[in-house]
């Protein structure tokens, strides 16, 4: 089992755990995953971080699409990919919401589902550098002749050569899972419950792998869940220290109507919990909507409670089809843990 440390994204001040990062590594993690929303970006830790590790991989989980586009996506990976000595990045993606995408980047909602398949598909070609880029799709379209249009814009090569890195997605809804599947190397799944060996995943990811065609399967492609980890006697008092930021985004990371934290907690048998953070949320009763959220729904997906306990509850992970899981962790000995139930092995000095 592959181990990630999530360091994700800022609070109101800027405070990279370099030396979190570098435990890490010695610890024989293989990757260090940073994130974004409206504050810190997710690339520019990693161009740090490069500089103060040796080979751990630099995930970003994830890029939002409307932050950047999808040339600038390849030319910044591609540029802190070479910094860190190559092979590697990964660029993880995902669309984030209405919200952000058009209240905080300006750009249009759309078509997401056509919007990540053209953007992948432009970032390939980047990549591959076997033409000036051209490409004429649903979304996004190289060069651009919409409207505003110079009509002067012309296919162009990338002047530095790129290793072909890998384009991870941050999926959970039906069809953008089945497009992962078809077209991503690696997948960040939303919602997803260890223990249930993908079966509520597997049709979509099937008629996925079907659509890339080449015999493409599970063995092809990496998938990493996320897991909260944490030493204590104290379980419940865990959980509660969970619910605020829960309820943050089952409540108020997106709108009412288009919230994919809300929609993933409906998909995983929650409905009438979803329904009742929200309501408490919006209206302004934020305690009372994190009080709402049920213990099962965090436990279910964390490593909580005395060693002994996580070592049991480990097993679901580890007689899992994942290949990853992404460590949130804030104690040495809890990252300590994860090294050891996931039998990593420990870089040599």
């Amino acid at each position: 089992m592959k181990l990630g440390i999530s360091i994700g994204y800022s609070g109101p001040q800027m405070k990279l755990p370099v030396e979190k990062v570098q435990l890490a590594e010695r610890l024989g993690y293989d990757s260090v995953w940073t994130a974004e929303a409206y504050g810190s970006d997710a690339v520019t830790p990693l161009a740090y971080l490069a500089a103060v590790t040796d080979r751990i991989r630099l995930g970003t989980g994830i890029m939002q699409l409307a932050a950047r586009t999808a040339a600038n996506c390849a030319m910044s990976v591609a540029t802190v990919d070479a910094m860190a000595g190559g092979n590697r990045f990964i660029a993880g993606i995902g669309v984030s919401g209405p919200q952000i995408v058009e209240g905080w980047y300006g750009e249009p909602w759309g078509k997401p589902y056509y919007r990540i398949r053209d953007y992948v598909q432009i970032m390939r070609k980047i990549f591959e550098r076997e033409r000036p880029v051209m490409h004429e799709g649903t979304e996004i379209s190289l060069p651009y002749s919409g409207e505003g249009s110079s009509g002067l814009g012309k296919p162009l090569r990338s002047i530095l050569h790129m290793n072909n890195v890998p384009i991870w997605l941050g999926t959970g809804t039906p069809a953008n899972t089945r497009l992962t599947a078809e077209i991503a190397d690696g997948w960040l799944p939303l919602g997803y419950v260890p223990g249930k060996k993908l079966d509520h995943f597997m049709p979509w990811l099937e008629e996925g792998f079907r659509r890339a065609g080449g015999g493409k399967s599970l063995k092809d492609i990496e998938i990493q869940v996320g897991a909260t980890v944490r030493i204590t006697d104290d379980v419940q008092g865990a959980l509660d220290a969970m619910k605020p930021g829960t309820a943050l985004y089952i409540g108020g990371m997106g709108h009412r109507t288009k919230n994919f934290h809300n929609d993933n907690m409906v998909r995983r048998g929650y409905a009438d919990a979803a329904q009742r953070i929200q309501e408490l949320f919006l209206a302004g009763r934020k305690e009372e909507a994190a009080a709402a959220v049920p213990d099962e729904f965090l436990d279910e997906t964390a490593l909580i409670g005395p060693v002994e306990r996580i070592r049991e509850r480990y097993k679901l992970w580890a007689d899992d089809p994942i290949t990853g899981i992404t460590v949130n962790a804030t104690r040495q000995e809890e990252m300590e843990l994860m090294a050891e139930l996931a039998e990593v092995e420990p870089v040599k000095a």
